[in-house]
């Protein structure tokens, strides 16, 4: 399987499962993980064993102690995120092998000056009224976009 420079970023995860989930998300699909810190829960190298069971030793992950520090260590790679604010349906996305796909805060999402200042939004289209799915699905689903188009 070839790897993808695609990364996942997790803006202020609060949720440990979740967090868990696509840490092993990504060390199945070769896809790097950015955790942007302070996390809703202890976040310390015992926590990301558990969260992550043995695939942990498989993930190229990177842990940011702040959204500024984040930034700082992107370079020129595109920040996409996926937001129920967003009006670009994902699956109309041209996506690119370099991208790094953000998902916010299963509680509050990103604060806006967050949110105003990625390179693109997009979002998850779905039946009203309802609004969001859990954070860890969506991503899976926008990830299995993006590589299916950089032809992973």
């Amino acid at each position: 399987m070839k790897n993808s420079s695609l990364r996942l970023a997790l803006y202020q995860p609060d949720m440990p499962p979740n967090t868990g989930t696509m840490m092993r998300m990504c060390a199945c699909l070769g896809v790097g993980l950015d955790i942007i810190e302070p996390c809703g829960f202890p976040m310390d190298d015992a926590k990301l064993r558990r969260a992550a069971m043995d695939y942990i030793d498989h993930l190229d992950y990177a842990r940011h102690a702040s959204w500024n520090a984040f930034q700082a260590q992107k370079a020129s790679r595109r920040i996409v995120l996926l937001s129920t604010k967003a009006a670009q349906p994902y699956t109309g996305f041209a996506f690119h092998a370099d991208d790094i796909l953000m998902v916010g805060r299963e509680s509050a999402g990103v604060p806006d000056d967050v949110h105003n200042s990625v390179d693109a939004r997009i979002l998850v289209p779905m039946k009203p009224p309802l609004r969001s799915l859990n954070v860890a699905i969506s991503a899976a689903m926008v990830l299995g976009e993006a590589l299916r188009q950089i032809k992973f």
